[in-house]
């Protein structure tokens, strides 16, 4: 099986967190000051290169104003559109 990281799903997770974070508004450097890590952290996540956890994921989705269960919602929803 292939590496998460180098599959087509991995990269529409990618694409899901860089277009919520726009959607909400957030710069790189603000939404990263909110989970108190440097602004390289968001970009470091949003280029594939830094790999979340399910708590920091959380974390995340509610600094952008969302749940995780509506974050994962929206992935399934974009899953089935590729």
């Amino acid at each position: 099986m292939t590496k998460a990281i180098y599959r087509p799903e991995y990269e529409i997770f990618l694409q899901q967190l860089k277009h919520m974070r726009m959607e909400s508004g957030l710069t790189q450097a603000q939404c990263s000051a909110a989970l108190g890590r440097p602004q390289s952290f968001m970009s470091d996540v949003e280029r594939g290169v830094r790999r979340l956890d399910i708590v920091q994921l959380r974390d995340l989705c509610l600094v952008l104003g969302m749940d995780l269960a509506s974050f994962s919602r929206a992935y399934e929803q974009a899953l089935g559109a590729k």
